[in-house]
């Protein structure tokens, strides 16, 4: 097997920023595995008495992927595509698990893919200006400042909470488990599946 075969494995060993993006589009890919190829149906699946589905987590992350690089990175408004939905990146993000229910499944991965495409673009130009240790725009009340490591651990953690909830859902969806997708693995849905990076 080749690093090709999983462009997603991080570093075996590389630097600080190889080793936390590659751990970022390590969960990345591995949700969008869990989430992948999924009518309708599959995307609306509950366990439970949860409202969690992986169409509602798509949109979350989503909403999370723009928030992050955007209000939380520099302050900027959140922008397309959710200001056209009526959100601002404030209040609770809970709207994204019912409002996914309205969403098709290509509005989804779309959604989903062009929000990691928008990020990774914002992160790798902010890592070029100033690196990991550089202070964002995000601000604690009493005036101090957050770090761009900061921003991309929350991202990580964030990822890591939901892919773990992915795993449960696409198992009761159809039979599908795994911790990383098979080599080789490519998205077979979306944006993503007409090769885009996942």
């Amino acid at each position: 097997m080749t690093d090709s075969d999983r462009p997603w494995e991080p570093p075996l060993a590389g630097s600080e920023v190889e080793h936390l993006t590659g751990a970022l589009d390590r969960l990345r890919t591995t949700f969008r595995w869990k989430a992948d190829d999924l009518d309708a149906a599959g995307l609306r699946a509950r366990v439970g008495s949860s409202s969690l589905t992986l169409g509602g987590l798509l949109k979350h992350l989503a909403a999370a992927e723009d928030h992050l690089f955007t209000i939380r990175l520099s302050g900027e408004p959140i922008g397309a595509p959710w200001d056209a939905m009526g959100w601002d990146g404030s209040g609770d993000w809970e709207f994204t698990f019912a409002s996914a229910a309205d969403d098709t499944p290509e509005q989804l991965y779309a959604l989903w893919d062009g929000a990691v495409e928008r990020s990774r673009a914002r992160l790798d130009a902010a890592l070029a200006d100033g690196g990991l240790d550089q202070l964002v725009h995000l601000t604690w009340p009493d005036g101090r400042r957050a770090g761009l490591r900061r921003l991309v651990c929350d991202l990580i953690e964030e990822y890591g909470r939901h892919t773990g909830h992915a795993d449960l859902l696409r198992e009761a969806v159809d039979g599908r488990v795994g911790e990383d997708p098979p080599p080789g693995w490519r998205p077979r849905s979306g944006p993503a599946g007409r090769g885009a990076r996942p």
